[in-house]
């Protein structure tokens, strides 16, 4: 049954489920069937579903749903670190850890009327983080649905320190592909970046757009706001919006590092692709009693649709 968005409460779409591990997890629905799910372990994203109920994110037949290991898949949040760039856990222990809901956080700026089912969610140190990472923080992140089906992610750190401190982040966006020789990425053509398969060596980006044909682990610098990946096959494209998040890391293990994963099949790589929004090269440095915020918008529309439209420079979208 369909609801005019005069009528629809937002509030209403928002219900808590658990997952089969019995862990907390939130499931966000817009009248036109769209749906998120979000875990309280890790605050990670496992499920983005169009109107059709087309799964939109990656998540591996082999994925391991069991804390404190984050799901291989979804949308982990890497903090505060990304990868092995630091002394912590691989991508840092937010994604590890159980986060709590926050029905009053702290207002975020009104950028649009448009409405939204959304939850709000907190992590804030254990005794045990700060011996590992002696830094007192807050971090927050608001999942919103809005009524055609976009996907925003918001995180606000917040230093509640006495003193500064540098932390990385990112959104490790695994996103569901028809088949990864078939997809480009545009808005990244020119851009320097860091090739962790060459020890984080710098080059240049030298295609008029990223395609793939062997394994691909790198940091793209000082990136544009609005990044297109192309999947020819489904003749749809990603948009992904982004503030606060100046490098994107783009990664797939392809067929050799894919076997090598045991929470990864040996020829899912052909369906997945991850493009990030992050803070990898130069971490943000927080003083105490600032706050950082990144926000990630993703979108899927029809691969006709002119790039005009994303803000991209370059036509045939």
């Amino acid at each position: 049954m369909g609801h005019s968005a005069a009528v629809w409460d937002p509030r209403a779409a928002t219900e808590i489920t658990k997952d089969w591990n019995g862990i907390d997890q939130v499931v966000l629905r817009n009248p036109q069937g769209a749906s998120a799910r979000v875990s309280l372990h890790g605050a990670q994203m496992s499920s983005w579903k169009n109107e059709h109920g087309e799964e939109l994110l990656f998540t591996s037949s082999k994925a391991i749903f069991k804390a404190p290991k984050a799901m291989r898949g979804g949308i982990p949040i890497c903090f505060p670190q990304f990868g092995n760039c630091g002394s912590l856990e691989l991508h840092g222990f937010a994604r590890n850890k159980m986060w709590t809901i926050e029905d009053n956080p702290p207002p975020l700026p009104a950028n649009d009327s448009n409405p939204k089912s959304f939850v709000d969610l907190l992590l804030k140190p254990s005794e045990e983080d700060m011996k590992c990472w002696p830094h007192s923080f807050e971090l927050r992140l608001r999942v919103s649905l809005s009524m055609n089906g976009d996907l925003t992610l918001i995180s606000r750190v917040r230093n509640i320190n006495g003193k500064p401190f540098n932390f990385s982040f990112a959104y490790h966006t695994h996103l569901l592909v028809s088949d990864i020789s078939e997809v480009r990425v545009e808005g990244l053509e020119t851009l320097d970046y860091l090739d962790n398969l060459f020890q984080k060596e710098r080059f240049t980006e030298q295609g008029d757009a990223i395609t793939f044909e062997s394994e691909v682990d790198r940091v793209y610098l000082s990136s544009p706001n609005v990044i297109a990946v192309l999947d020819h096959e489904r003749k749809r494209t990603f948009v992904l919006r982004k503030e606060g998040l100046p490098d994107v890391a783009v990664w797939n293990p392809w067929d050799k590092k894919a076997k090598s994963m045991a929470d990864f099949g040996d020829e899912e790589y052909r369906q997945m692709l991850c493009v990030d929004g992050a803070v990898i090269e130069k971490p943000v440095n927080l003083k105490p009693g600032e706050e950082w915020t990144g926000r990630l918008q993703l979108s899927v529309v029809p691969s006709s649709f002119c790039s005009e439209h994303l803000g991209l420079e370059r036509s045939g979208l």
